[in-house]
């Protein structure tokens, strides 16, 4: 029996129903039912609904699945930027990052991206919030001669970014040229005319705070990254002389722990020993204010790192900061066994007595 045969046998059997209920069926067989014909109506059922569902009901294809997070590498291919444009962007703020898997690898949501993508002017302008300037670029965004440039610079009216060294190992420092125009429309009176007298003749004059307010900016960036208390202190430690830092930090193996998680402030590894010296200086901290800010942070940084997960160390847990003695090996006990020539002739002549002479 076909399908369309079965839909009219159901509905020929409700009408035959229907006409028993009112007293117009035949006498003496089942209302609804053809002579000769046998058929179970949850059997018909099924198969009409199978039979009507069942071109309809085709495969759906399946999407390809777009992971959540991807690397930098890959977002920064994919938000058209360098490596380095990348990185500054996401120094500056412009660019979220989170924490990937692995300690050090950050990693950037997929709805991020969209976001970046989505903006208007994309790719030029998040390129334009990414690009740096030296001093003669920044003077020219200014409309000021290049002198005054390094005066507003080096009063720390206008943080750098970064820094490099040239072949003369001369170090030159780079600024974001979104706020070198930020500040050319909020200070118009610093300019043009005079300079103010403390920038002229003040400390402010002979200080130079580029140094300073980079490894400030620096720091923050750091720090917003991090959560682990542990490398949230190697963070502040490591702009803090050496010695200054074993003074803090007395116990050998916190400082170990410091070292281990110890961050790069500066891009890359000079290869001579004079430009490498350069490095340092500008990497720790110099000015009394700054470490003595720094010395507060790390102190309140290492209670809440001891507290949170203590070093493991042989000798127990840090205690009362003093760092714990050094277990000293026992003197070996000499073997009981034969003495030596030389110590028989010594105690034989201990027991004669020193020799009288004539």
């Amino acid at each position: 029996m076909s399908v369309s045969d079965a839909q009219g046998y159901i509905r020929s059997r409700r009408r035959g129903r229907s006409e028993d209920r009112y007293g117009n069926g035949d006498q003496g067989q089942e209302p609804g039912l053809v002579p000769g014909v046998s058929m179970d109506t949850t059997a018909v059922d099924t198969t009409a609904a199978t039979a009507a569902t069942a071109g309809a009901a085709e495969p759906a294809e399946k999407k390809p699945r777009t992971a959540r997070t991807v690397g930098v590498v890959r977002a920064a291919r994919e938000l058209e930027l360098r490596r380095g444009e990348f990185e500054l962007a996401a120094q500056l703020g412009h660019i979220r990052t989170i924490a990937g898997p692995a300690a050090g690898r950050r990693q950037v949501t997929r709805q991020e991206i969209d976001r970046l993508r989505a903006a208007e002017g994309f790719p030029e302008a998040l390129r334009e919030r990414a690009r740096t300037v030296g001093t003669a670029e920044g003077a020219e965004l200014l409309t000021v001669s290049p002198g005054r440039f390094t005066r507003l610079a080096r009063a720390g009216l206008i943080a750098p970014v970064r820094f490099y060294l040239n072949r003369y190992r001369a170090v030159v420092w780079l600024y974001p040229a979104d706020e070198v125009r930020t500040f050319a429309a909020r200070e118009p009176a610093l300019l043009t005319g005079r300079l103010p007298l403390p920038l002229r003749l003040g400390p402010d004059a002979e200080e130079d705070r580029r140094p300073r307010n980079w490894r400030g900016r620096r720091i923050g960036h750091l720090l917003h990254e991090s959560e682990d208390p542990w490398e949230r202190a190697a963070v502040v430690g490591c702009v803090l002389d050496p010695a200054l830092l074993a003074e803090l930090v007395p116990d050998p193996y916190e400082r170990a722990q410091l070292n281990r998680l110890r961050p790069e402030l500066a891009p890359g590894q000079p290869e001579s020993e004079a430009a490498r010296a350069t490095v340092r200086r500008l990497v720790v901290a110099d000015h009394p204010d700054e470490i003595r800010w720094h010395r507060t942070s790390l102190a309140a940084l290492m209670t809440e790192a001891r507290r949170t997960r203590p070093v493991p160390r042989p000798a127990g847990p840090y205690v009362d900061g003093t760092p714990p003695r050094a277990r000293t090996a026992p003197e070996p006990s000499r073997p009981a066994g034969r003495r030596g020539l030389l110590s028989r002739l010594r105690i034989g002549g201990e027991r004669r007595g020193p020799a009288r002479r004539p």
